[in-house]
């Protein structure tokens, strides 16, 4: 498999981040619950400097590139905005927020690259917030101490969205693969900071044997030490369940939970593309539907509201991912009214 991983370029490699380095896990986003609550608190009890924007790019009337000087992660990160249709004209409101957090092997581009997400938001009063996590980076606070991708998005990012883009409380979230991990892990771990989440083709499960395969064989991949992340998954367990959403649902309690996936097996919209892409997609994809099952009927019998759409062919790749965007959407804007 790790040939035919290789041998990708292009589209193909970021359709791969699904499969090997994207199909990692997550972390956090809250500003007010902290870590040490799952027992993996590396930060210091003094007051922590705050993170600063040091650089914008105007992209169009509505996007930003953001740079991020971040004191968890110790230096700068970027971070890709749209601000809400009334931003310009309603200059002492405060806007609801929805994060977009991307797969693995990519970065904080992908969504505005990859979908349609300018237009589909051309209408919304919503600000929505694109930050980098790493191409490999788990959406995690990482067992050694750094990187402390966590303590960035949770705590940082959420502040200085209040602070200087006028975030109200409202928040929704949506990942997908890596992305979706981490933000079923980020709203698991911080109670109460969503409202919505939404997890596309992500790993739902630390326990499965097939995730602890594929978190293996990327770490291979990319040169990432799993262990560096979470520690050894036996003798550091606590760190790794703390992580794991299927481990927690009753912390899901007061969001609305969505998640989806295909069969693997290929779909109408894998048309055009090159065989070894689909086999990659096909393989990511398949390991997902049985243990999103398992994790939906967990969350309904916790009294979570959950929906899920298992939607048959399909493949582990952008046009589902942009698909599913349209099918949640209303949802998602719902929600943060």
């Amino acid at each position: 498999m790790s040939s035919a991983v290789n041998a990708l370029t292009g589209r193909a490699r970021r359709v791969s981040c699904a499969l090997l380095a994207s199909l990692g896990l997550a972390a956090v986003l809250s500003a007010g619950t902290t870590a040490a609550a799952h027992g993996t608190d590396r930060m210091s009890a003094l007051p922590q400097p705050a993170a600063r924007i040091t650089a914008v790019k105007k992209i169009d009337a509505r996007t930003e590139d953001l740079t991020v000087s971040s004191p968890a992660m110790n230096r700068s990160i970027p971070v890709r905005v749209i601000l809400p249709k009334s931003w310009a004209t309603k200059k002492n409101s405060t806007f609801p927020v929805l994060y977009m957090l991307h797969g693995g092997d990519d970065d904080y581009t992908s969504w505005t690259r990859e979908t349609d997400i300018e237009a589909l938001a051309e209408n919304s009063d919503v600000l929505i917030v694109m930050p980098d996590g790493g191409r490999a980076g788990y959406y995690s606070d990482w067992h050694l101490g750094a990187p402390r991708w966590e303590t960035f998005h949770t705590s940082e990012l959420v502040r200085l969205m209040e602070k200087q883009y006028r975030a109200s409380s409202s928040r929704a979230v949506v990942g997908l693969s890596m992305g979706g991990l981490g933000a079923l892990n980020y709203t698991a771990r911080h109670r109460g900071m969503f409202r919505y989440v939404a997890a596309m083709s992500s790993y739902v499960d630390l326990n499965d044997p097939a995730v602890r395969l594929v978190l293996a064989l990327g770490s291979q991949r990319d040169g990432t030490d799993i262990n560096q992340v979470w520690g050894d998954p036996n003798k550091n367990a606590e760190i790794w369940q703390a992580h794991n959403p299927s481990a927690m649902p009753k912390a899901f309690r007061g969001t609305t939970v969505h998640i989806s996936c295909g069969y693997g097996y290929p779909g109408p919209l894998d048309q055009g593309h090159a065989l070894d892409v689909i086999l990659v997609g096909a393989l990511a994809e398949a390991v997902l539907p049985d243990s999103v099952k398992r994790f939906a009927g967990s969350l309904r019998s916790a009294g979570v509201r959950t929906t899920t759409h298992i939607y048959g062919p399909g493949t582990h790749s952008w046009p589902y991912w942009q698909r599913e965007l349209h099918e949640i959407w209303p949802t998602v804007m719902t929600s943060l009214r």
